[in-house]
């Protein structure tokens, strides 16, 4: 019995050793720990580490490890990337106003206007004067009557702006719409813009007028002359009563919506023409001519009109008509 204790103690002596070495290194390779397992004696000193299922979860773990470095390698590099191409592709919006877009074309309208007002009118008795008012305008070192050659009168009735239209963000051509006697014609005046800052940059051209555009063949050809007649008395109340501008009187003819009225700056003649297309039972866009008198042409006793034409959106209610809307007319009329 006494040997066989002997036995018992020298089998689990190694023990203690072989757990001390497992806990050391355990990612030792495999050759060291059966070593250190053989010198220990005893039969199983090479531990669970040794052996080829060892061997196997040593190359595991050295597997999960590179591919956890990789991870953290590859997270690195693609997060300043995308970065750098969320910049570079920058989401759509509206598109930036060109150079055209930055010119200041209301101020150099204004200005050109103010310019084309001295540039278009001159006399040979005022001269000096006329070059002291350019002088505003134009570059130094210019001409001071800026193409005029000192001779004769010149006198414009009425100047107006046209358009703008820039070249880029420094450079425009102003055009602008002039009257002498009874003779139109454009006038391009060259303006450029540096810091809110403008002077004329070169001679003015004169241009023909715009030409007179032909009508398109309209009118309504499907006129519903019932309608028409049965408008006429009624509309001739309304424009009554919206010549002299009586809120409380016009809210009989409205559908609910407040019409404004003359407040009577003009004395109303009468209806000259109401024209309806055929439509809806209850709701039609008309159109009417109104014969007005303007103060001063009837205290002057010469009786003189104008024919202006409405457009009048209307409904029915029952058997009222109402106006909803009034604006001025867009067909084309010959009249």
């Amino acid at each position: 019995m006494g040997h066989g204790r002997g036995t018992a103690v020298a089998e689990e002596a190694p023990a203690p050793g072989r757990a001390l070495g497992s806990a050391v290194d355990p990612w030792e390779p495999p050759e060291q720990t059966g070593r250190r397992g053989r010198s220990g004696g005893g039969k199983g000193g090479g531990g669970r580490w040794g052996g080829s299922g060892g061997r196997w979860w040593v190359w595991v773990g050295r597997a999960v490890l590179w591919a956890l470095i990789l991870v953290i390698l590859v997270n690195g590099i693609r997060a300043p990337f995308e970065r750098f191409t969320a910049t570079d592709k920058a989401p759509s919006g509206p598109a930036r106003p060109g150079k055209s877009a930055q010119f200041p074309s209301s101020a150099a309208g204004a200005f050109a206007l103010q310019f084309a007002n001295v540039y278009l009118n001159y006399d040979q008795k005022s001269a000096p004067a006329r070059a002291e008012q350019l002088r505003s305008f134009l570059p130094d070192g210019a001409d001071g009557q800026f193409g005029w050659n000192r001779v004769g009168q010149l006198q414009m009735q009425s100047v107006q702006v046209a358009g703008v239209d820039a070249r880029d963000a420094n450079n425009a051509t102003v055009t602008l719409l002039a009257r002498n006697a009874d003779k139109w014609f454009r006038l391009a005046v060259p303006v450029y813009a540096k810091n809110g800052s403008l002077v004329i940059s070169g001679r003015p051209a004169l241009l023909p007028p715009p030409t007179k555009a032909a009508l398109p063949q309209g009118g309504v050809r499907d006129r519903d002359t019932a309608l028409e007649g049965e408008l006429q008395p009624f509309l001739g109340t309304f424009f009554q009563a919206y010549a002299h501008g009586d809120q409380t009187v016009l809210s009989r003819f409205s559908d609910g919506t407040a019409i404004g009225g003359l407040a009577d700056s003009v004395t109303f003649v009468k209806v000259s023409e109401v024209i309806a297309p055929k439509g809806a039972v209850g709701e039609r866009t008309v159109t009417a001519t109104v014969a007005w008198q303007v103060p001063g042409s009837a205290a002057a006793g010469n009786g003189g009109e104008l024919g202006q034409t409405y457009q009048l959106e209307m409904v029915k209610k029952g058997a009222t008509w109402y106006v909803r809307d009034i604006r001025g007319s867009t067909e084309p009329s010959a009249s």
